[in-house]
């Protein structure tokens, strides 16, 4: 009997197909018309929307609260029907706590209870299609294609960690297979015996002995320790230096969400002409655009210590803690030894030092942008062995005063005197260059 329901092709849902469904739930379509082109059953789209949607909560300082449960009657929408009033301790107050000005009712009423969207209960569950979901004051939910991609892959990956077998049939393996490991026989021997006794492959036997499930080890094995542990390519390498161990880009991104009045400063090195030694660490404030620049003898970690050294001299621990808890840097080796960076002489705490993932200075691009204005003075392939602390600080000064569109006609000098601590500018010797006087062409220099 043919029902008219479209027939699955039995392959799993890969990125392109989620988009499509992204695409048709934002067109405000229906689960069997997505089905269709997908050559899917509607069940399955109907339970891939609703296993990887997210929650998209408004902020906590949006303009209004949510609108509260208790206070909504569907046949009367648009009409405030609570009467709870004095939540605020005020018994002289004659208006009702959600009518209140002063004081937000979600924050005061103990009856605060907010409100869900009765439509996502029934199809297609997600706020996608939905006409009002830009003026909607209740938490959004959303069908991403990448959100969906990524949960997908994420567990794909870790339903396959760990060991597919029950402790007691792991402890059966271990009492059949060590004694004859230990007695020198081969797994192939073992396995011509007693394969009907192996619940496994000889593959995941090898697998398990170098992971130490069993009590026989790799030295109980004939050969294995005879051949020399072949070589792995150099290019993932990177994934495990000690200097990145929670300390990665995504660790980063964590922190900063878990902390977001903190200060980000992205830092870098600029290089002079090949063959020569000095350069430049520069260090930028993503909140005013404020860069800074130190001029050092070569591109070493020693150097970049002694310039956190002198910073902290110089402005003290606890204004180096404020104005530098976060720097965001590349994996160059002249920052590799972060405990130097991170702790002062004294063994104090001063900064939190990320990196970002191996070949994307794009997530530090704001300071790879910004190294645009020490080019216009200082082209590639321009040796610094004759710039000095003075002269670097004079073109420094030139580029916090150049005015962006990006600040809204400000310098980000400007900027940086209203949401940096001053005691950095006077401590550093930053000035302002008056707006007709700022130069940014070699001459600056020369």
């Amino acid at each position: 009997m043919n029902t008219g329901r479209p027939k699955g092709n039995q392959k799993h849902l890969d990125l392109s197909a989620r988009i499509i469904i992204e695409q048709h739930l934002n067109n405000g379509d229906s689960f069997r018309s997505i089905a269709i082109e997908l050559n899917k059953d509607p069940s399955t789209i109907s339970k891939e929307v609703r296993r990887h949607s997210i929650i998209r909560e408004r902020s906590t300082d949006a303009f209004a609260p949510i609108p509260c449960a208790n206070n909504y009657d569907r046949s009367k929408p648009r009409t405030n029907i609570c009467n709870v009033m004095h939540m605020c301790g005020d018994n002289e107050c004659r208006h009702k706590c959600v009518l209140c000005r002063k004081f937000r009712c979600s924050d005061v009423c103990k009856f605060y209870k907010p409100r869900e969207c009765e439509k996502l209960n029934k199809p297609p569950y997600v706020c996608n299609g939905c006409s009002k979901k830009t003026n909607c004051m209740m938490d959004k939910k959303i069908y991403s294609s990448k959100y969906a991609q990524d949960t997908y892959e994420a567990l794909r990956t870790t339903s396959r960690e760990g060991i597919n077998q029950t402790p007691e049939s792991i402890q059966k393996l271990d009492i059949l297979l060590s004694p004859f490991l230990k007695k020198g026989q081969s797994i192939a021997h073992i396995y011509a015996s007693h394969a009907d006794e192996i619940a496994c492959s000889r593959r995941t036997i090898y697998s398990y002995i170098d992971r130490g499930v069993f009590q026989a080890r790799n030295i109980d094995l004939r050969r294995k320790v005879v051949y020399k542990q072949r070589k792995r390519k150099t290019t993932a390498s990177l994934k495990d230096r000690s200097f990145r161990k929670d300390r990665s880009y995504k660790e980063f991104l964590e922190y900063i969400a878990a902390n977001k009045s903190v200060y980000v400063i992205e830092m870098d090195t600029v290089e002079g002409a090949k063959g020569t030694s000095p350069c430049f660490l520069t260090m930028f404030f993503r909140n005013c655009s404020l860069m800074l620049m130190f001029l050092l003898e070569e591109q070493t970690q020693k150097e970049v210590t002694r310039i956190f050294d002198h910073l902290t001299e110089l402005l003290g621990i606890e204004l180096f803690q404020k104005l530098f808890e976060v720097i965001l840097t590349d994996n160059g080796h002249e920052f590799q030894d972060r405990q130097s960076l991170e702790y002062s002489k004294n063994g104090e705490v001063r900064t939190r030092i990320y990196y970002c993932d191996p070949n994307r200075s794009d997530q530090k691009g704001a300071l790879e942008k910004n190294h645009e204005y020490i080019r216009y003075v200082l082209p590639k392939g321009t040796s610094f062995e004759k710039m000095t602390d003075k002269t670097t600080l004079l073109l420094l000064n030139h580029i916090n005063s150049e005015k962006r569109d990006s600040l809204n006609g400000h310098s980000p000098y400007e900027v940086s005197r209203l949401l940096l601590d001053n005691r950095l500018h006077k401590a550093l010797g930053l000035a302002e260059i008056p707006a007709d006087e700022v130069t940014l062409i070699p001459a600056l220099i020369k």
